[in-house]
């Protein structure tokens, strides 16, 4: 493995960290390409039925060299692999393509990243991880059975932390818990930018259910939709022992949700994709179930409520971006030390 290999690797690590969970049911992929040492694409896949990371950013790379060719009008998946196959005119010979999981070797609602990749023909393509999908999986296959050069494996630790929510959620139930503080950890009041409150609301447009305590429904009164990006709102299951609400409470009157209230854990095994929002004491109920922490981190300092003297877990940072001028820290919990 070249050094440069893992290098353009973490670039697209780092790319595709930046939609996580946003491609839900699909994994977060990206997929950089480099002609002749030239650093031509970072790319990813972006949503759910769109084009998967390795033709955006094959597109990308052929329009940085051609800026002004029709394939820049293009945006439909299967004309893009078309019109690539079509007039590549062997552009790609003498590209290596790196890509954070497996292309993709099915026809689902794109097409087979694998197969444009075969009729491209690029000197080399480096892969993270394989596809744990048995009915995707078979790319590598497919490209060496074309003697194209393929390494895998480069920074495949990496590319598995990335890849963890994908496998946890196609094989069962993936728990994750979003919470806004300070940087000396007050969770007090208004904390997050419309920025990231954005980014918040993008997230529950895409999860199954999203859990919250009794206590904070009650004092807050929220809505928890998601109305920043004018999307879906969530399912919510009420973490509650008390089951008596106000029903004028706006959450209750959001149109085609279900409203849970319960204190039954079991219930969230019901559920693929999960998100609990909350702060300290939700935390420490629920610490033994969490996949990820996903700490959103406001450059201010303020005095209210910090962490409970009695909470104790330690965390593994896996992943750590910015929006804005807020950091997204992306955590798991240790397990045996």
């Amino acid at each position: 493995m070249e050094i440069n290999d893992k290098f353009y690797m973490k670039l697209a690590i780092d790319e595709a960290w930046k939609f996580q969970f946003l491609t839900y049911p699909n994994p977060a992929v990206a997929c950089v390409v480099v002609k002749n040492g030239e650093l031509l694409a970072i790319e990813a896949h972006k949503e759910a039925g769109h084009s998967h990371a390795e033709v955006n950013a094959l597109k990308s790379a052929y329009l940085k060299k051609h800026p002004n060719d029709l394939l820049k009008t293009i945006n439909d998946s299967f004309l893009i692999h078309e019109y690539l196959i079509k007039n590549h005119n062997n552009f790609f010979n003498d590209c290596t393509v790196y890509v954070t999981l497996e292309p993709c070797n099915h026809v689902g609602k794109t097409p087979a990243c694998a197969n444009l990749l075969k009729e491209l023909k690029p000197k080399k393509v480096v892969i993270a991880h394989e596809d744990i999908n048995k009915e995707a999986s078979g790319g590598i296959q497919t490209l060496e059975n074309e003697n194209i050069d393929v390494s895998l494996g480069c920074m495949k630790k990496e590319a598995y932390d990335l890849l963890y929510p994908f496998i946890k959620w196609t094989t069962g139930t993936f728990v994750f818990y979003k919470m806004a503080q300070t940087l000396n950890g007050s969770v007090d009041g208004a904390i997050s930018s419309n920025q990231a409150k954005a980014y918040v609301h993008s997230l529950r447009d895409k999860i199954d259910l999203m859990m919250i305590g009794g206590n904070t429904v009650r004092t807050d009164k929220p809505t928890l939709d998601a109305r920043y990006i004018v999307g879906r709102a969530p399912n919510i299951m009420i973490y509650s022992k008390n089951k008596i609400f106000d029903k004028s409470i706006p959450l209750f009157h959001v149109p085609n949700r279900e409203v849970i209230i319960s204190d039954d854990l079991f219930k969230l095994l019901d559920y693929n994709f999960v998100m609990v929002e909350g702060t300290y004491t939700l935390l420490d109920v629920l610490k033994q179930r969490l996949d990820y922490i996903v700490l959103l981190v406001s450059p201010k300092i303020r005095n209210g409520l910090n962490a409970l003297n009695e909470l104790d877990i330690d965390f593994k940072i896996i992943h750590e971006n910015y929006i804005g001028d807020e950091k997204i820290i992306y955590l798991k919990r240790k397990i045996n030390g």
